[in-house]
């Protein structure tokens, strides 16, 4: 596979490998993943030109703000216990960062320098037909997310989505409310 060069976001350096329409695929390991690359984004390219490798450095002034989106179900909301659905947004979260925890933007996320300035955004479906066709959504258009399913039980209870910038993952998101909980007024955000 024919390398482009390298890609530094915030502070974790990468090889792209293709680059189209504002979608960046790099190559962390042996396992390709895709990133965000538009003008917000605060990244050092440097790449090699053909025939006399020298490398060009491009760098933007403002940082694209890197989330984590957490959807649950409404119908668990309004029947378990809150710590019961709080919990298995946990599972969903966590699990979706461990299995992308080489992921170049989920390490900058997770890193020591922006650990206190995670950003998360917890959404709600209606139900179990509401969650699995957003997940089936999601996996169609390559966003890695985690579905969390409840064991013994057998059924989907949230999902969550690696760490991406926002600006790359906001659109799967749009018709979904701010999570709410039971018996508290919403106040309406748009994500």
């Amino acid at each position: 596979m024919r390398t482009l060069g390298t890609l530094t976001l915030r502070g974790v350096t990468t090889t792209v490998i293709g680059v189209s329409e504002g979608v960046g695929k790099v190559r962390v390991g042996r396992k390709p993943t895709l990133i965000s690359v538009n003008t917000k984004t605060k990244w050092r390219a440097m790449s090699t030109n053909e025939g006399e490798g020298k490398g060009a450095e491009t760098e933007n002034k403002e940082e694209e703000l890197i989330v984590q989106y957490v959807v649950l179900r409404r119908d668990l909301i309004d029947t378990w216990p809150l710590g019961s659905v709080v919990t298995q947004g946990c599972h969903a979260s966590v699990a979706a960062i461990w299995e992308n925890k080489d992921d170049p933007v989920t390490v900058s996320y997770c890193s020591p320098s922006h650990i206190d300035s995670m950003h998360k955004v917890t959404l709600e479906v209606k139900g179990e037909t509401q969650l699995v066709n957003l997940s089936e959504k999601l996996k169609a258009a390559g966003v890695t997310h985690r579905l969390w399913i409840e064991m013994p039980e057998n059924f989907p209870t949230c999902l969550a989505t690696k760490p991406y910038s926002k600006s790359f993952v906001s659109s799967f998101f749009k018709k979904l409310k701010l999570c709410k909980g039971p018996g508290h007024e919403f106040c309406p955000r748009t994500f």
